[in-house]
């Protein structure tokens, strides 16, 4: 509404300067300072209410981003399973830089769009009641701008999803190969890698110069018709003054004042035409960008049970019980009930199901059919991060925050830092390192080996005293030593009386279990 009257203001401003130079040229008295004055209220008035219009587009952009990324923030905290729409690169590409494009479309296109809707029907209005020769001039020439911008938007916006697309997928790409850069090097894969991505990043440039080549289209099409359409009002406005042009008003002859009046306008007129289409653009890519965010958000996902917040330790026994459940691919899981305290192996070959009865026990996920019972009650979303609080969970996968290491083993809560790293023998790596527990570590551990990276997650794990401690293939791809060195640090906290469940396929540490589970003959 701001912009619109902003824009008003100018009809009002011409006609203080037509009226002022029609005076001057008919050579009736006119004072200059009151029409100096007149055009200098309405221009800053117009420039107060375009300023005001432009800051409340701007909080108005800011606020639909927030809000957007506040949804995706917080459907992937609470995501418990990966994401089918794409990778970590591509989800913090919607994530940053695509949901910026939402703030042009809301602070540029939308008070563009609004100003089509109304100026030029008032500037028409103001000219064919002047002057109908004038008016069917710009009702002819103001039409088929939009008509041709349709057309070449529907083109820029394919080009833009595509470009989209071809950005989530670069990212995509360069985080996995960041994540596997220490094996590239020393493969030496390095300059295929780099091909591969000088080739991915030269796809994208084509077409990003391709989405700009398009936009470049469109404004050249409204520029030749406005060029055209001003041309000839200008043509036929100075033919009538000098009497050549007999027709085209109302009666009387055209006068210099509604001459100068209609030259003013006429620029005017496809003003708001100019401004829609340096923001048709910002419409096809934001369009691209909405198409999407709707594709993100339709997808269904496993969603973490509870809040995903701090709170107090479910009451009762340490002990979990899996009745009727099965995996996400539908393969029926055995009958499990663990007792408190005991030791239990969960066996089988790759896909029989251990991690994901892992996951049911930790109350990571609920079981789509039936029954997951914990200290003696019904697993649900209400006592899901009750029973989260009292356990330690060591992931077949280590990552870590980006972040210092004492951040990493603690997650902000408070405990005994020395006595979980002297546990899970990893001690002497935290003080080799460059700050100690200050050092910043990378998603990926960066400066780590794999196995003081899985050692460093068991210490995660036994920080926070836990009543049950669930650990997915804790010694897998180590070292004879290492692997003896994290069984030690887990039967040690079985020995504190820590109900202990591992999924693995190493038998000699399933051996030391008290009881072993194998899932690999359930069907």
């Amino acid at each position: 509404m701001l912009s619109v009257l902003s824009g008003l203001i100018w009809p009002m401003q011409a006609a203080v300067v037509a009226w002022a130079i029609g005076d001057l040229l008919v050579g009736d008295a006119s004072s200059p300072l009151v029409a100096a004055l007149s055009f200098a209220g309405l221009g800053l008035l117009r420039a107060v209410l375009g300023y005001l219009a432009d800051l409340n587009a701007q909080a108005a952009a800011e606020a639909v981003i927030a809000k957007k990324r506040a949804e995706l923030v917080a459907t992937e905290a609470s995501r418990a399973n990966d994401s089918t729409f794409g990778g970590a690169g591509s989800i913090a590409a919607l994530a940053s830089e695509k949901l910026e494009l939402l703030g042009p479309y809301v602070s540029r296109y939308g008070p563009a769009r609004a100003r089509v809707l109304v100026l030029p029907i008032v500037i028409l209005a103001l000219a064919f009641w002047h002057s109908w020769a004038v008016g069917i001039v710009l009702l002819i020439s103001g039409p088929s701008i939009p008509l041709f911008m349709a057309l070449v938007g529907m083109a820029a916006k394919k080009a833009s999803a595509r470009q989209m697309i071809e950005i989530g997928t670069l990212n995509d790409f360069l985080v996995e190969r960041l994540s596997a850069l220490v094996d590239i090097r020393l493969l030496g894969a390095g300059p295929n890698v780099l091909e591969g991505f000088s080739k991915q990043a030269g796809d994208l440039r084509r077409r990003t110069v391709g989405v700009l080549g398009v936009a470049f289209l469109s404004s050249t099409v409204l520029e030749l018709f406005a060029a055209i359409g001003v041309a000839m009002v200008a043509v036929y406005v100075g033919f009538s003054l000098l009497g050549s042009l007999q027709f085209g008003t109302w009666g009387a002859p055209l006068t210099p004042e509604a001459g100068i009046f209609l030259l003013l306008l006429a620029p005017e007129f496809y003003q708001p035409l100019r401004d829609l289409s340096a923001a048709w653009h910002d419409k096809q890519a934001a369009m691209a960008v909405v198409d999407e965010f709707a594709a993100y958000s339709s997808e269904r996902h496993a969603r973490l049970p509870g809040a995903g917040a701090i709170a107090a330790r479910l009451p009762g026994p340490a002990r979990v019980a899996l009745h009727g459940c099965c995996t996400p691919a539908g393969k029926q899981l055995p009958d499990i009930a663990i007792a408190d305290g005991e030791r239990v192996a969960l066996v089988g070959r790759s896909g029989s199901g251990k991690t994901s009865a892992l996951r049911l026990m930790a109350g990571l996920e609920l079981p789509r059919h039936g029954s997951v019972t914990v200290a003696d009650q019904p697993l649900t979303t209400e006592n899901a991060d009750s029973w989260r609080a009292r356990l330690g969970w060591m992931p077949q996968a280590p990552h870590f925050l980006g972040s210092s290491l004492c951040q990493n083993l603690t997650l902000g809560r408070g405990g005994d830092v020395r006595a979980a790293l002297e546990t899970a023998a990893v001690a002497d790596v935290a003080d080799a390192l460059p700050q100690g527990l200050r050092t910043r570590l990378g998603e990926t551990g960066a400066g780590l080996s794999g196995g003081e990276a899985r050692r460093l997650t068991l210490a995660r794990a036994v920080h926070g005293a836990p009543d049950l401690l669930l650990a997915d293939e804790p010694t897998a791809d180590l070292d004879a030593e290492t692997a003896r060195m994290v069984t030690e640090g887990l039967l040690a906290q079985a020995a504190l009386g820590v109900t202990l469940i591992i999924a693995t396929h190493d038998q000699t540490l399933a051996a030391r279990m008290d009881r072993v589970i194998d899932l690999g003959d359930v069907t």
